[in-house]
């Protein structure tokens, strides 16, 4: 295991990851910059078509879509869909990426993928990590203020785009954002109710369906749904809220604790589980499905609980 001694403020107040780049420094950097605004000057991009772009983006996201409609059983692959690309869900998608029998959609309903983590909290940038949860740190090579009992990462949005990038990097990952989870394809199989897979819209449908008239959904099926949507609000713990409408959860669900650090990251790690065949809650929904408290703004749960059921759907597979 890689380990960081602490490092004093006087010195570099935040650790390098072991193999992090480094920015060479220009020798002359006058120089430098004027060398780089004469090729700046003198630049002109290649000539292309209209329709070109146009094109290259329409067969490529197509493609896709009919790729991760359904598992390949000729290919032996076996398709995931995570619901919500926040700090659990690309967590998730980053340990399932490791399985190369393995194919993940991520499902993201904002245009921008990573959820609350882009900020530490109230709009403060640093992120909290309380251990073990820094060996994640390690593995995905995010630099970090190691304070002992926790370590301190100097942008939550570093921590964010090295496990987006990390995700998006692996062959056997695609994320479709601005797509929406409307509803859950369910089974009635000889365990009791088992969710295939999801039902998807266009975000912006989604939110006009009230407006339009019907514009109907597809699916994606798959083995196993890890569905990370966070807690509750006009976008959150919708496949808790959607089994309970079903009946598949206890009618009335007991909704995140308050605040209580210490309890709830553990709570929400051990409490990562498959909820029903086919379905494993992670992150905060995992709070409002099983009631255990909040955490507010230290996301060391959000990693491992990504990771574990990332796990939890790989054991779903042997099974």
């Amino acid at each position: 295991m890689f380990m960081r001694k602490s490092t004093s403020l006087l010195r570099l107040p935040f650790v390098r990851a072991k193999s992090a780049l480094v920015t060479a420094v220009p020798s002359d950097p006058a120089a430098y910059v004027a060398n780089k605004l004469a090729q700046f000057d003198a630049m002109q991009f290649t000539p292309i078509r209209e329709s070109t772009v146009s094109r290259e983006m329409t067969r490529r996201y197509m493609s896709e879509m009919i790729d991760y409609a359904e598992t390949d059983v000729r290919l032996e692959m076996h398709f995931w869909c995570i619901v919500g690309a926040g700090s659990a869900g690309l967590s998730c998608a980053y340990e399932l990426s490791k399985h190369p029998d393995v194919k993940v959609a991520i499902i993201e309903q904002n245009v921008a993928p990573g959820g609350g983590c882009w900020l530490g909290g109230q709009l403060m940038s640093s992120m909290v990590v309380r251990k073990p949860a820094n060996e994640f740190l390690d593995e995905l090579e995010v630099p970090y203020d190691d304070k002992g009992d926790y370590v301190v990462v100097k942008h939550a949005a570093l921590f964010m785009s090295s496990v987006l990038r990390k995700a998006l990097l692996a062959p056997n990952v695609k994320l479709f954002n601005a797509v929406a989870v409307e509803d859950l394809l369910v089974k009635q199989e000889d365990e009791g109710v088992a969710v295939r897979g999801v039902v998807t819209n266009w975000s912006l449908v989604t939110q006009n369906h009230d407006t339009q008239s019907c514009m109907d959904p597809q699916v994606m099926e798959a083995k196993v749904v890890v569905t990370a949507t966070g807690h509750d609000g006009p976008m959150g713990a919708s496949s808790a809220k959607r089994l309970e409408s079903l009946g598949a959860l206890p009618s009335g669900l007991p909704g995140m604790g308050a605040l209580d650090m210490n309890t709830a990251e553990d709570a929400v790690v051990q409490m990562t589980s498959e909820v029903v065949p086919g379905l494993i809650f992670a992150g905060m929904e995992v709070a409002e499905a099983r009631g255990c408290n909040r955490m507010g703004p230290t996301f060391g749960a959000m990693l491992l609980s990504g990771q574990k059921a990332a796990n939890l759907a790989i054991q779903a597979l042997r099974r």
